[in-house]
């Protein structure tokens, strides 16, 4: 298999696998008209998230306001906002008797709260209806709005993550909207509340050792404890082309050298993704 004329390293050759419980994630999530970026996103590793009984709701919708060029999410003017899909994200989380659930969302600028109300209530409804589950929420930057943040963070998910998704120098040509100070700053908004603040970076598009050890060092400085550190694959061949395949060591050495400077988890792995085994980012203090 090859990815813009760069073949694929043996590391990254996977080979995906449904188990029963995977197809009810999948057929549970069909039947409710749900989306996840498990499928979105083309995920490598929604085989073995569903079959855990893990999976990410992507809610808002499936047509993103922007276009980041590593997206393979759809761009366009997304349809209006489902009111009944709190309601099917609860149940849904039910009848598959998650203990951790994840939410993302696409960006909806189009919206005068950019879907910050939309995320309270569907945070709401999965918790009121699941009191003992665990909650990681993945947020879109909501323009570095504090007001908007809150409304997230006043539901007390767990864990509240937004992806710096590269670094500095990279971000303009990388991301379509959102900057790297202000992703910062939703970091820091999350990390002031007292919620567990999480990102992500992805590596392979171009960046140097130096520039990943000053992402870490700006996280951390922003209130940040938990890092996950990915490959880049690219999606389509709209999508940004990968520049390097980095090797599983060099991303084990990135791990340890996360820990050595504060991080309290850092996943560092060719395969991880944001949400991947995000169940162990819940910290206890």
């Amino acid at each position: 298999m090859e990815e813009n004329g760069r073949r694929k390293p043996e590391w990254l050759k996977i080979k995906l696998q449904m188990s029963d419980l995977s197809r009810k994630v999948q057929d549970t999530v069909r039947d409710n008209g749900l989306h996840t970026i498990c499928t979105s996103g083309r995920c490598p590793n929604h085989g073995e998230c569903w079959g855990c009984g893990t999976a990410t709701f992507m809610i808002g919708g499936d047509v993103c306001t922007r276009a980041c060029r590593f997206c393979n999410v759809t761009t366009g003017k997304p349809h209006p906002l489902d009111a009944e899909e709190p309601a099917h994200v609860a149940e849904s989380v039910r009848s598959l008797q998650l203990k951790h659930v994840v939410l993302t969302s696409v960006d909806r600028d189009d919206l005068p709260d950019l879907g910050a109300g939309h995320w309270a209530e569907v945070i709401r409804a999965v918790k009121n209806l699941n009191p003992s589950v665990t909650m990681e929420v993945l947020i879109p930057d909501f323009q570095s709005r504090p007001d908007l943040i809150d409304l997230v963070i006043a539901e007390k998910p767990d864990v509240i993550s937004h992806n710096l998704e590269t670094v500095r120098r990279l971000t303009p040509s990388v991301r379509s909207r959102a900057t790297y100070d202000g992703s910062l700053q939703v970091i820091r908004h999350v990390a002031e509340s007292g919620v567990t603040a999480k990102s992500g970076i992805m590596l392979g598009l171009g960046e140097t050792r130096e520039e990943i050890l000053e992402v870490m060092d700006d996280l951390l400085q922003a209130g940040c404890r938990v890092m996950t550190i990915g490959q880049y694959l690219q999606p389509t061949l709209d999508n940004v082309k990968v520049e390097a395949y980095v090797r599983p060591e060099t991303f084990a050495e990135y791990a340890r050298i996360g820990k050595e400077k504060g991080f309290r988890i850092v996943e560092s792995g060719p395969l991880v993704r944001s949400s991947y085994h995000a169940e162990r980012h819940v910290l206890k203090s």
